[in-house]
């Protein structure tokens, strides 16, 4: 029985699903899920990310983490971690180009947070040949606060869904998935559980407010870990820096928008990440943490223009190759303004490259 028609009898015996709890068992059902059995990245694939884009982002990250060890005085043992590590392209740019710094690899312990056992298998024979070898963990809570931690979440958070509420004349009411008279998947708007509905954003009547508890429990967990064992963590995604409004929920089949309730666990669902309720929490569990910078000004002020440069200067051939790739990065109509970067750290004295003003 596909995970459509299971989502139906079940919905049809105990009722209509919240969104998140929708986009949860499309992403990660053990039998149908989209990561569970079929994620594609990549050009050929459904989505494509940041690291997939060009060398130079994993390169400067992989700089950035090298600062950010010397700023702790080059512990000679921390953890450097990567949650939601995709292909591992990320990673491997980022160990090549931290190996400049004389220590860093030597006092590294690499960790992989990835409950997707087919991106797993796909992270180690990337990282086969990496200078560190990886092993896994399922989640975040799973890391012991012992050593210093390094961290990268890059396009982590808008797979944390969040559940839908829609502002109406008489009050507030939540989206929900639930069936038509045919028994076919389709949004409806029932009264909320779970308390009172609380944002400082404006929503007017007819709008969406999304909150996700997902994205708070990693804000939080996420600056528990900082904040009791030292460190840093870079945050970048697609979302928003301050509250407000708005309706996310996506579907992606080959770079291609189709209807989240379509194909159930055939499409990447996403919704953007929710940065001022993820930083609150982290701050609330004791660490630091940064504003939000565009992800082209964050990369600009890594050097990433220089690093241009150099690319163009050692292979003149593919010069319009790395100017595509520099835009398609830090352009403001591309990536460079609805993809955010900030950081969570301790201790308070840390210095963040990037982040310094």
């Amino acid at each position: 029985m596909s995970l459509k028609a299971r989502l139906a009898r079940e919905i049809a015996l105990t009722g209509p699903l919240s969104v998140a709890d929708y986009v949860v068992r499309c992403l990660h059902d053990p039998q149908d899920g989209y990561y569970a059995t079929r994620p594609r990245l990549g050009a050929e694939g459904d989505f494509i990310t940041a690291p997939l884009v060009s060398q130079m982002f994993g390169e400067l990250i992989g700089l950035w983490m090298a600062e950010v060890w010397r700023g702790l005085g080059a512990p000679d043992r921390f953890r450097l971690v990567e949650v939601g590590p995709g292909d591992g392209t990320l990673m491997l740019d980022l160990l090549r180009a931290a190996r400049a710094a004389r220590g860093f690899l030597d006092a590294a312990e690499l960790v992989l947070i990835e409950p997707s056992r087919p991106l797993r298998a796909v992270q180690a024979r990337r990282l086969a040949e990496s200078p560190l070898e990886p092993h896994w963990v399922e989640t975040l809570a799973a890391l012991p606060a012992d050593a210093p931690v390094l961290l990268v979440a890059n396009e982590v958070l808008d797979c944390l869904p969040a559940r839908q509420f829609v502002k109406t004349a008489g009050g507030w009411a939540e989206r929900r998935v639930g069936l038509t008279e045919a028994g076919e998947l389709t949004f409806g708007l029932s009264a909320p559980t779970g308390g009172l509905v609380e944002t400082t954003a404006e929503v007017g009547e007819g709008q969406v407010l999304e909150v996700s508890d997902l994205q708070a429990a990693f804000g939080r967990d996420l600056g528990d870990l900082v904040a009791r064992a030292g460190g840093a963590a870079l945050l970048i995604d697609y979302g928003r820096a301050r509250p407000e409004a708005g309706d996310t929920l996506q579907a992606l089949v080959r770079h291609r928008k189709v209807d989240p309730l379509e194909g159930p666990g055939e499409a990447d669902l996403t919704q953007w990440a929710d940065f001022p309720t993820v930083l609150e929490a982290a701050v609330r569990a004791g660490a630091d943490v940064t504003g939000c910078l565009g992800q082209g000004d964050f990369l600009r002020a890594l050097g990433i223009e220089i690093r241009a440069d150099r690319l163009r200067a050692a292979r003149p051939e593919a010069a319009a190759v790395v100017d595509r790739q520099l835009a398609r990065l830090t352009a403001p109509e591309q990536m460079g303004e609805l993809f955010k970067a900030c950081a969570v750290f301790s201790p308070r004295s840390l210095p963040l490259p990037g982040f310094e003003t």
